[in-house]
């Protein structure tokens, strides 16, 4: 098969297609001929050589697809061949051909395309673990989550005010925050001429929100701690302002304050199955009410990785970057 191979750390051009040897799946695991697979910042980090694979799992890049299966494990029994799916991956989404644990393999939601079915997989269990399971943002209450138009972003504004949350984003363009208010975000600040925190408290009446999901990690960490209500939590899913800060540990305890980090890629395959099975259950009926829909910017072909890398980096894309093999 042809996969998306990095030949040496770097930029873009160091991705190269190549022909690669086909998975061997195993016997708890599925072969998806990819229709589509998405773009994830980590995919970026990892072209840099600073976040290898899992133990185990595929050198390629992607970590989400969506396809058809060919082949099935001798103990797979909810999946057959010819079956439509999407999946989570550990790697390996930037190919012609993946091999999957059955766990983290997803129906395609009626309603979804296929190919379009490939933005899901990684931004839907990357919201709920984080938001929901963990973090347990509920009606009636705030959320605030910076880069509102990234995939991320995008995804997380329709699935709050779905599950009933006041939605606060920030974004950089004002065309990208229009975007945003368009699906449902109902505070929009532009990141770069206003602060949000004081535009945070003046929205709430000087309380802050509830729950912040942050992509920025050390630049934003004091900001969003000062953002955030009495009993709030902070959920850290992104180091792209550093991994280091220093903070005042006293407003964490003034205002009874929860911080957590975690990466949806190192989990253990016994917990991404958990939490793929909540996705399912908890997110699929938004999708398939078209209450949450898929926002997709751009598709290229697989041959095409390195421009759509060099996209992904100038961040002048709104929702997810697709590659079709």
């Amino acid at each position: 098969m042809k996969a998306v191979v990095i030949t040496t750390s770097g930029g873009p051009e160091v991705l190269q297609l190549q022909e690669v040897e086909d998975p061997q799946i195993k016997d708890d695991e599925v072969l998806i001929k990819i229709e589509a697979t998405a773009l994830n910042r980590a995919d970026t980090v990892q072209r840099k050589g600073s976040y290898p694979p899992p133990p185990g799992a595929s050198p390629y890049p992607g970590l989400e697809c969506s396809g058809t299966i060919l082949q099935v494990g001798n103990d797979v029994t909810r999946w057959k061949v010819g079956d439509q799916v999407c999946a989570l991956l550990g790697g390996g989404g930037y190919a012609e051909k993946v091999a999957v644990p059955a766990g983290h393999v997803l129906p395609v939601p009626s309603g979804v395309s296929l190919k379009d079915a490939a933005s899901f997989p990684e931004v839907a269990c990357t919201v709920w673990s984080t938001v929901f399971m963990t973090s347990r943002l509920s009606a009636g209450e705030t959320f605030l989550v910076h880069g509102g138009s990234s995939g991320i972003g995008t995804f997380a504004i329709q699935i709050a005010k779905y599950h009933g949350a006041k939605v606060f984003v920030t974004a950089g363009t004002e065309e990208k925050l229009a975007y945003c208010k368009d699906i449902g975000a109902d505070v929009c600040i532009n990141y770069k001429t206003e602060n949000f925190v004081a535009r945070v408290k003046e929205e709430t009446a000087g309380k802050g929100v509830d729950v912040i999901l942050d992509n920025m990690g050390g630049s934003y960490l004091q900001r969003n701690i000062d953002s955030l209500n009495l009993d709030g939590r902070l959920f850290i899913i992104g180091f792209q302002g550093g991994a280091t800060s220093q903070i005042s540990l006293a407003s964490l305890a003034a205002k009874r304050l929860t911080v957590q980090a975690a990466g949806l890629r190192s989990r253990t395959p016994e917990n991404k199955a958990v939490i793929v099975k909540e996705v399912e259950k908890n997110v699929w009926p938004a999708i398939i009410e078209k209450k949450v829909k898929p926002v997709i910017h751009k598709y290229f072909p697989l041959s095409q990785a390195a421009e759509a890398h060099q996209l992904m980096e100038s961040s002048k894309h709104i929702g997810k970057i697709l590659l079709l093999p």
